[in-house]
């Protein structure tokens, strides 16, 4: 189960780094997050499985991890979008205006920022967090993962009937279920 709680602990970090990035641009959007319950960006939480599932050979050379760190997270970055955009009908983000992007999905200046995250995560954070989750009791392993689960199926259903990534607020998506 430490592989989930990696997950999470990922997928909340991503949702924080997101707050902090739409405060600094003073973004339009201020949601941030991929659920409608939990504070978590999902793909954050892939994206950092893909790279600490890389070879111990691409981790132990930190230009080496910023790379392939880049590009692994990248890949889950493009598949989450493609995921998001044909099943559900939402767009989480739009690199459409950025030059060197693929479909809007991925481009070059974030794949090579989530190749320093990568790199700064495994060296500086990875071993305290994985620490960290495997004192958690197993009593809360199926807790949280029920408390996951619900939200994902909840937040698909919203995003799928809604068709609005603003929703992923409980403000907001009061708003919308009082309106129909």
């Amino acid at each position: 189960m430490d592989w989930f709680w990696l997950f999470l602990s990922y997928s909340y970090l991503g949702y924080l780094l997101e707050k902090l990035f739409a405060a600094a641009v003073k973004a339009r959007h201020r949601v941030r997050k991929c659920m409608v319950l939990l504070p978590l960006c999902p793909v954050y939480g892939l994206g950092m499985l893909a790279v600490l599932a890389l070879p111990p050979s691409a981790k132990e050379n930190i230009f080496a991890l910023v790379i392939f760190g880049g590009a692994a997270a990248t890949a889950v970055e493009y598949a989450m979008h493609w995921l998001y955009e044909q099943l559900l009908g939402v767009r989480f983000w739009d690199y459409r205006a950025v030059r060197g992007n693929v479909a809007g999905r991925i481009c070059p200046p974030f794949a090579l920022a989530w190749g320093v995250l990568a790199a700064a995560a495994v060296h500086a954070l990875q071993p305290s967090l994985l620490g960290a989750v495997s004192e958690i009791p197993p009593q809360l392993d199926y807790a949280a993962l029920l408390l996951f689960t619900a939200d994902s199926v909840i937040s698909a259903h919203v995003l799928r009937c809604g068709g609005d990534i603003d929703l992923m607020s409980l403000p907001r998506l009061s708003r919308y279920l009082r309106q129909e």
